[in-house]
């Protein structure tokens, strides 16, 4: 399958350009799915004492994942572990579509879709290691976190500039927006 990724741009580079064909595939998408830990966050787990779950969730990617909400596109998370902390973030940005504990994660990647009703080359999956490869080999967009395992980069069709938890998400967004002529718009509502 042949992939088509950005390669060697600066982090935060609007001039990365991704190849027609990934801009073709992100004005195609309905809905946009994230991983949790290694893309949301840095992949590290912090546990306390007590059994206490922490994550450090990056702000400027919720902004983008709000931003991407207001041009139409759904959010949804997809993540192979269960946390209070997910649970909360997600309410906090508005995603109503969480699912958690599903390490099996493409049978519920295709539910998610049924529940939705749109095909795959509708979904676009932002994931960083192994038990992610399902999911974006089957999306319409995979996408691979710039540090995520080698093979993910490898079968994504783009792949950000920017780490896990260090604003992939919002570059996430930031393609889907800019495929879809929204990102400007959105833009010029902060400059009015």
């Amino acid at each position: 399958m042949s992939r088509d990724k950005h390669a060697g741009a600066a982090p935060n580079d609007i001039e990365q350009q991704p190849a027609g064909p990934v801009l073709a595939r992100a004005r195609a998408i309905r809905v946009m799915i994230f991983d949790v830990d290694g893309v949301l966050t840095d992949g590290r787990l912090f546990l306390g004492d007590d059994g206490q779950e922490y994550k450090a969730f990056n702000s400027r990617d919720g902004h983008g994942m709000r931003m991407l909400q207001a041009s139409g596109v759904t959010l949804a998370l997809l993540t192979g572990r269960r946390s209070q902390v997910v649970a909360r973030r997600a309410a906090d940005l508005g995603i109503e579509h969480v699912i958690q504990g599903r390490r099996d994660k493409l049978p519920a990647f295709e539910d998610l879709l049924t529940t939705l009703g749109l095909p795959p080359a509708a979904a676009a999956f932002v994931g960083d290691d192994l038990v992610d490869l399902p999911v974006i080999r089957r999306a319409g967009l995979g996408i691979a976190v710039a540090d995520a395992a080698a093979e993910v980069r490898t079968h994504a069709h783009w792949v950000t500039a920017r780490a896990g938890g260090q604003g992939a998400a919002r570059e996430a967004c930031e393609l889907v927006m800019r495929a879809q002529g929204q990102y400007e718009r959105l833009v010029a509502t902060y400059l009015a």
